[in-house]
């Protein structure tokens, strides 16, 4: 029996119709679908798809992360929890795999920015075969969200994550013309002192829940609060399409 395939499926950043085309044709084959979410928590990428999946018969399978954004106690490992929890899911998959059922794993935006599929990919990739679909990426629905160009002509464009230090981010943001922070909520508040000490802050928005019907876009000086939810993300569009 031929072993089956593994799909990493982006299914764009939250619009159910943002799904590609290519994404929404290995969905409907797939005879096995995976989604991984927070522990207690529904798959975000899972609710994109809803209604595809609403239709069909599948098995399907659900990981839950041991660990998100909690506070662990000093003699467990953030990283032991996970490299663990990625093992087994990926033991999973391969179990039908190995059946000759092809897998299609479900990711928010796209699967290799800043997407967990990275992790199951380099367990299987060395003995099955694995494909990534691409999706639109949540920055990019964002940036279309307020409605500005984010990049243009030879403007350079970084992408940042709100984990960082504040002394990094400050550094990285002096250092391009356009930039997105995602991984905001509970360091939002750093994330905005560090725009400001960049001399950014009124070119800054603020995007949540992009391209969904919660969607809300603010000019991040006035957002009135010092944590972000999940799906928030700052955008800082370049100036050369608004000079030429």
């Amino acid at each position: 029996m031929s072993p089956g395939r593994c799909f990493g499926l982006g299914v764009g950043p939250g619009d159910p119709d943002l799904i590609t085309v290519k994404a929404l044709r290995l969905l409907q084959a797939c005879p096995v679908v995976a989604s991984l979410s927070a522990k207690g928590r529904p798959s975000n990428a899972r609710n994109v798809v809803a209604g595809h999946l609403a239709s069909r018969t599948c098995v399907e399978l659900h990981f839950e992360y041991p660990v998100t954004v909690e506070t662990l106690p000093d003699d467990v490992s953030y990283e032991a929890l996970l490299t663990t929890f990625y093992d087994e899911s990926a033991a999973v998959i391969a179990t039908h795999l190995v059946a000759g059922r092809d897998v299609a794993v479900l990711c928010e935006g796209d699967p290799f920015f800043f997407g967990s599929f990275m992790y199951l990919h380099t367990r299987l990739q060395s003995r099955f075969s694995v494909e990534v679909v691409p999706g639109v990426p949540s920055a990019l629905a964002a940036a279309a969200a307020i409605g500005i160009p984010l990049v243009s002509r030879n403007e350079t464009f970084t992408t940042l994550s709100g984990v960082l230090d504040s002394a990094a981010l400050e550094h990285e943001l002096r250092t391009t013309d356009a930039a997105v922070i995602m991984k905001l909520g509970r360091n939002l508040a750093k994330v905005r002192d560090a725009i400001t000490r960049a001399g950014l802050l009124e070119r800054a928005m603020y995007v949540e829940r992009a391209t969904t019907a919660q969607q809300h876009v603010l000019r991040l000086a006035d957002v009135d609060a010092d944590t972000a939810p999940y799906f928030s993300i700052v955008v800082i569009p370049g100036l050369g399409a608004r000079t030429r």
